[in-house]
This record gives C-alpha cells, sequence and structure tokens, in this order.
C-alpha cells in the first residue's frame, strides 16, 4: 500500500509541477502552522515509501485536490496518465549555475575531452568491478558538473557538455550500482536524467531512466521498475534501433520479475525486431555493446526467471562458450543464471560445478551484483543439500 501511496503522491505532484518543497509548504499552509514541522525530505520519504504519510495524509490529499482514498488507488482508478520521463526528473535543478561563478569560457576541447575520459570508463567497466570504479567515477562525475556549473560557454557547447554529463552519469550510476551503493546511484541517474532532458536528448534519457528501472526492478520495487521501464521506452520513440532492443529488454526483464510470462517474452520479440532494424546508422557510442550475443543473454535469464529451463540452458552455454573470458564480472553473473537453470532442469550436478565456477569468479570481484546472484545461486541449490556434490560446495563456502 506504501508503494502504491508514494507513487500517486509523486504523480500528483509532478502533474501540478510542483517540487517536493512545495508540497510540503501547501501542507503546512493547510494545517496552519508556521514553520517547516514537514518539509521536502519527508515528502521524500513518503514518495519511495519509506516511511507511511499517517498524519499528513489527509492534508497531502486536499493539497493535490483528491480524496485519501485516491492517494491510495491503483494508478488506473486514479485515472492518470501514464508516467512519462519528467515525472522522474529530480526536484530543482541540480546543474544551475553557480551564483557568481567566475571559471573560465570553454569550448568544444573540454567536451571532446570529457567524452573520451567518459568513454574510457566505460571500457574500464568492461573489466573492472564497480568497487574499483567507484572513486575515480564519482569524482570525474563531479569534477564535471563544477566545470559546468562555474563555467561560462555558448549554447550549442553548454547543450553538448550536458549531454556527456548525462554519459558520465549513467556509466557513473552504473557503477555505484554494481558496487551496492543504490541510493547513490539512484541520485546520479535522475541528476544524468536532468542533464540529458536539459540537452534535448531522448534518446540518452532514455538509457538513464531504463538503467534505474533496471536498478529499481531488481531491488525489489518491481511495480515501479516496470513503469520506469516503459516511460523510458516511450520517452524515445525517435531512437535507433539498438536503443529500443535495450529499452524493451529492460521492459521484458520487469515483466519476467512480475512473472508476467507473455508480457515479457513479447518484449523479447520485440527487442529483437527492433535490433535487426539496426543498420549503417551511427549509433551514440554508449551502445557499442547492445548486439545479438547481448539479447541471447537476456532472453536466457527471462527464461530463467520464469523457470522455463529447458530453453534457458542451451542459450546460455552457447553464449558462454565463446564470451570474453576477461569479462570476468559478466561470465560469473551469466554462469550463476545457467547454474539456476540447471537447477530447475533437475541437473544438480551439473549446477553444482557451475555454480563452483561462479563462487570462484566472484570471490576477486568487488561487486555487489555477483555477491547477490552467489547468494541466489547457493540458496536455490539448498535444496538439493543430500546431492554429494552440492553438500561438497556448500559445505565449502560456509
Amino acid at each position: 500500500m506504501t508503494s502504491v501511496i508514494g507513487a500517486n503522491i509523486r504523480r500528483l505532484r509532478k502533474a501540478r509541477g510542483w517540487s517536493q518543497a512545495r508540497l510540503a509548504r501547501e501542507v503546512c499552509r493547510l494545517a496552519g502552522i508556521s514553520g517547516e514541522p514537514i518539509g521536502r525530505q519527508e515528502i521524500s520519504r513518503y514518495e519511495t515509501g519509506k516511511r507511511t504519510p499517517r498524519e499528513w495524509l489527509p492534508l497531502i490529499a486536499v493539497a493535490l485536490g483528491v480524496s485519501v482514498d485516491g492517494l491510495r488507488a491503483p494508478q488506473q482508478a486514479l485515472q492518470l496518465p501514464p508516467p512519462s520521463l519528467s515525472d522522474f526528473l529530480p526536484d530543482g535543478d541540480p546543474l544551475a549555475p553557480l551564483e557568481g561563478r567566475t571559471g573560465r569560457r570553454i569550448g568544444m576541447a573540454e567536451v571532446n575531452d570529457l567524452r573520451q575520459r567518459v568513454h574510457g570508463l566505460r571500457l574500464a567497466d568492461d573489466v573492472l568491478a564497480g568497487g574499483d570504479l567507484i572513486r575515480p567515477a564519482l569524482r570525474e562525475l563531479r569534477n564535471a558538473v563544477r566545470l559546468f556549473q562555474r563555467s561560462s560557454h555558448t549554447e550549442p557547447v553548454g547543450r553538448e557538455f550536458l549531454v556527456q554529463i548525462g554519459e558520465l552519469a549513467q556509466i557513473a550510476g552504473w557503477v555505484a550500482s554494481d558496487a551496492g551503493q543504490h541510493a547513490e546511484a539512484e541520485r546520479i541517474y535522475r541528476l544524468g536524467l536532468s542533464a540529458a532532458h536539459q540537452a534535448g536528448d531522448s534518446t540518452l534519457a532514455g538509457n538513464l531512466l531504463g538503467s534505474l528501472a533496471y536498478q529499481t526492478t531488481n531491488t525489489g520495487d518491481v511495480r515501479e521498475g516496470l513503469i520506469m521501464a516503459k516511460a523510458a521506452l516511450d520517452a524515445a520513440r525517435e531512437a535507433p534501433p539498438r536503443a529500443r532492443a535495450l529499452y524493451l529488454d529492460r521492459v521484458a526483464w520487469a515483466h519476467a520479475k512480475r512473472d508476467e510470462a507473455q508480457s515479457a517474452i513479447r518484449a523479447l520479440g520485440e527487442a529483437g525486431e527492433a535490433l535487426s532494424q539496426h543498420g549503417e546508422e551511427e549509433d551514440p557510442g554508449y551502445l557499442y555493446w547492445v548486439d545479438a550475443g547481448e539479447l541471447q543473454v537476456m532472453e536466457a535469464r527471462v527464461y530463467t526467471e520464469l523457470r522455463r529451463p529447458l530453453r534457458a540452458v542451451p542459450i546460455l552455454r552457447d553464449v558462454l562458450a565463446r564470451y570474453d573470458a576477461t569479462h570476468t564480472r559478466e561470465v560469473a553473473l551469466y554462469s550463476s543464471w545457467l547454474a539456476v537453470a540447471l537447477a530447475d532442469a533437475n541437473e544438480p550436478e551439473e549446477a553444482a560445478a557451475t555454480a563452483e565456477r561462479v563462487v570462484t569468479l566472484s570471490a576477486g570481484i568487488t561487486s555487489e551484483r555477483t555477491a547477490d546472484r552467489v547468494r541466489v545461486v547457493l540458496d536455490r541449490l539448498a535444496e538439493y543439500g543430500d546431492v554429494p556434490e552440492v553438500r561438497a560446495l556448500l559445505d565449502h563456502v560456509a
């Protein structure tokens, strides 16, 4: 119930164009209270479901122009339009110029320099985990935002610099999420979303919101993750084929996590169709890794999540047989889904052998994703604790 209330508060607030601070002030005004017994942070806690607005709920409802029952109602009952990308922008402008800025004037040379560093960070993420990259990633982002806020520039240069901040925020958010810093990752993704939105780059905005959707789906709020993934897809209607394929994959994953098999499989098919339209068009650099092999991985993961191992196992074996072994984290992650699928297929001995590889690979990786997948695999194998190979593995990691 709390997540429904929080989502409705956020959508209604955004529909009015209010910040969280503005809603808090309206509530205080209705209560006839001076000062701020309820502030922006409290509204934020309500919207994220960290706290239930029991005392203030009636006044919040009045401020937003609905009944208390309306705030408790599913989105459809409120007759709200589907959430759009703007619903997920941060309050205020985290990229607003600093007052009295005295920084130097920047041009395309600084934009190109940042572009190279951003792509270098992406390539580093292919072979290093979040725990290894979190410090340099956050330092790069902090420096880029500070330079933008303190400098002067022409409108075209400012727009291109915002695009690079958005791209940097996407990879920095991904790194933070991999390091298990989910709240920090969300803040970074939303900052990047603001940068992409201001730059008018809907494809980049879709990638940022889709990345946040993926994290949200994987960290518990699957319903909100699906809403975000659909909003990301809708915002990028004119995106190139590989981008749409990626955003559809995230929709498929959210459906799979909700055990909505037909919707998940349909989104997978649409992702494949989108990728098939990829030709010689020039794509943004951050799409370099989206290819048929990556779509196969998501297809196999979806089938594993839906407990359809006969479809998942052959795909995962094929992918892993030709995957670049230097990408240790991805090999560990994909192997973890293979281990679960083999367990689902009642092949505990082979599942244990694959799980042992996951444990071995993950031991030297500073990634919360792989650590979490190790826990999932071992929990799944616990059902076969009487199988010697499984018991040996479980005893070894105990």
